[in-house]
């Protein structure tokens, strides 16, 4: 459970447990840090290295001390810096086996291959994996664990299962896909299929979706809510927030909101 939570946008603080920052998210790259004291993680690398290196630096991190990636799934928006960022840090990448030969490696990394719902160790830091819906070869979502704090991350999922809703169980801290909102999306610029994909039960979470998990399955221990991988065409960060935001006044919730961005980091989050 969680014990005490201080929010930082300040670098460099010192005495943290865990350290939560969403680097990057949305269609043209997404990218999550996690550390300890002890190990530090990359969940998905959308970003080309030099982009992942200066945003790692403007939190005050350092990028040679990464010591893993995992791959939730092989769309470009998550693998896109795969190859080099783990050829020039010289360390593991942590992917389904299904997912392992959907991307086009010019020289594979050291590859740690596991099945989907296994539960992962690097360093102090256990990631429970499990399956989600959506349009990829065998994607995943993912359940930090550390020093008794608990993080989701559940983006790029067409609907929330109920083995979605059993596994963010009593998260202190998600992040949660919020991606289109269906009138703008069914009026906006996709092509007819694009939009039908989007929609699906394979596509992305509208932000009506995100609402009714949050409505009936959002934990009230959590500390703060991260919406996700917002459409740049079909949605607005602030229609997202004002949704989510009543969604959580309906169960008298006063979590805090944070809407993840592509161009910038999200606040860092210290536990």
């Amino acid at each position: 459970m969680l014990f005490w939570a201080i929010f930082v946008t300040s670098v460099g603080s010192g005495g943290f447990i865990v350290r939560i920052c969403a680097l990057a998210s949305g269609s043209s790259g997404n990218s999550t840090f996690v550390a300890t004291e002890r190990t530090r993680l990359l969940v998905d690398a959308g970003l080309s290295y030099r982009d992942t290196c200066s945003r790692l630096t403007s939190i005050g991190e350092d990028p040679s001390r990464i010591d893993a990636i995992l791959i939730t799934h092989e769309h470009s928006d998550h693998v896109g810096g795969l190859a080099r960022l783990a050829k020039k840090l010289d360390i593991p990448v942590y992917m389904t086996r299904l997912t392992a030969p959907a991307i086009d490696w010019l020289s594979p990394p050291k590859l740690e291959l596991f099945q989907a719902g296994a539960t992962l160790t690097i360093g102090d830091i256990e990631v429970d994996s499990f399956t989600i819906p959506h349009d990829a070869i065998d994607p995943v979502g993912f359940c930090v664990r550390a020093q008794g704090i608990k993080f989701g991350i559940a983006t790029d999922l067409g609907y929330v299962t109920d083995s979605i809703r059993f596994h963010l169980r009593r998260a202190d801290l998600l992040l949660l896909e919020s991606n289109h909102d269906l009138d703008m999306l069914k009026v906006g610029p996709y092509p007819w299929a694009v939009k039908q994909r989007v929609m699906s039960r394979v596509g992305h979470l509208s932000n009506d979706s995100a609402c009714d998990f949050i409505a009936r399955d959002f934990e009230s221990c959590a500390t703060a809510l991260i919406l996700g991988h917002l459409s740049a065409h079909n949605n607005h960060p602030e229609i997202a927030r004002m949704s989510a935001r009543q969604a959580l006044d309906q169960r008298g919730l006063g979590t805090r909101l944070v809407i993840a961005q592509q161009k910038t980091p999200t606040e860092v989050f210290t536990f």
